[in-house]
């Protein structure tokens, strides 16, 4: 082993020795689920067996299996078989929105999404994160709000809290922790506004 490599070792054996400045131990999530565990782990399992064997054109079985679970969707949703969603009755869906393939929401809190929306596929909604100032890591939630007429292009990461408001464009793989507001044009990591929208652009 060479010098080089032997200052390397020793760098990481010192960075695993320092003292972590959370306790995983001390960790209990505080969240209101909504229903009781086996409700939950019912929807776990039916999500989980039945969505993905769905043909790719049965949105109307998927929105069905959701409602029973408490969604509320409206009509001509396209949901596909890949998409997932973590508690249905904290979610609610406007009328001919679509939700594209590996679609993720996270929904921990509530999800509202308006009517003629696109959230196109691999794109991850979470309502959850964690206080870094609390020692025992303590989960945060709050809500998430995206408005009529909205197009959240793939691989986008909305975060936690976060408004996207009508008629609004979010560029591909953008990561968004901030509000959005209407008839804009935003893309980026951090996602930020690039320009207006207007109905003339249609």
């Amino acid at each position: 082993m060479t010098e080089k490599d032997n200052i390397k070792a020793q760098q990481d054996s010192i960075i695993l020795e320092e003292k972590p400045w959370i306790n995983l131990k001390g960790y209990k999530a505080k969240l209101d689920r909504g229903k009781p565990q086996w409700f939950i782990f019912l929807w776990w399992l039916l999500e989980g067996l039945i969505f993905p064997l769905t043909p790719h054109n049965f949105s109307g079985l998927r929105c069905s299996l959701l409602r029973l679970f408490g969604a509320k969707i409206g009509q001509g949703v396209v949901i596909r078989a890949s998409a997932r969603v973590y508690f249905p009755w904290k979610l609610e869906i406007g009328d001919y929105s679509w939700i594209g393939e590996n679609v993720y929401i996270y929904n921990l809190d509530n999800v509202k999404i308006g009517s003629h929306t696109v959230i196109s596929q691999k794109s991850y909604l979470c309502t959850g994160s964690h206080n870094i100032k609390n020692a025992n890591f303590e989960l945060t939630t709050a809500p998430i709000f995206i408005g009529n007429g909205v197009w959240i292009a793939s691989d986008c990461f909305i975060s936690l809290g976060v408004k996207i408001g009508a008629n609004t464009i979010i560029g591909a793989r953008s990561t968004v922790l901030k509000s959005i507001p209407s008839q804009k044009i935003a893309w980026g990591n951090p996602c930020k506004i690039i320009k207006n929208r207007t109905l003339s652009d249609i």
